[in-house]
Parts: structure tokens; sequence; C-alpha cells
């Protein structure tokens, strides 16, 4: 499984509008029910977000085509302090979360 860390600083007016929006890209994401994805994102110190990404080799990632990620990432450098960087991210431990 190939995993993908993003992380980046909202502007403090903006940390809410970029929860909601990330909020509608679960609700797609729960309808679509892709297999072999995983996602989670972590919302850190109220303006840090984190977005933990697992995706099986030979699956390609369906995030990226999904309507309300597209409107997620459209205006994403408004609202942000620290531009994304991301990362490949590989397990050290995990304790209670199957598949990580």
């Amino acid at each position: 499984m190939k995993r993908t860390m993003i992380r980046y600083r909202t502007k403090p007016e903006g940390s809410e509008e970029n929860q909601r929006l990330i909020e509608e890209v679960f609700k797609q994401l729960h309808q679509m029910a892709p297999t072999r994805v995983q996602y989670v994102v972590l919302r850190v110190d109220e303006d840090v977000f984190v977005h933990l990404v697992g995706v099986a080799e030979e699956v390609d990632n369906p995030i990226p085509t999904l309507d309300a990620f597209q409107i997620f990432r459209r205006d994403i450098a408004e609202r942000c302090l620290e531009v994304p960087a991301q990362g490949d991210a590989k397990v050290v431990g995990s304790f209670g979360m199957p598949g990580w």
C-alpha cells in the first residue's frame, strides 16, 4: 500500500471553510465506497490539517477525481498560510489502526 501524508496550515479565517470542504469530500467518498483506499484527515491546533492517504499499489487513487475534492483543492492556496507539503509515509508502528 502506498501511503502519503499531506500537511498544511490554514489562515485562521479559512479553517472552518477548509473543514467544511473536507467533510464534503468524505460524504462523496462514503457514497462512492471505493475499496483498497484509506483516508483520514486530522485537524491539529485549530489551523493545521494533516491528510493521511493509503491506496493499494494496484488501484488508482480515486480521491483526486471526486467533484468534492476538486472543489476543495480549487482555492486551497487562498485558505493557507503554509502551502501543503506532501511526502511518502512509512508506518513505523501501529496499534488499533487496521491497515496502518
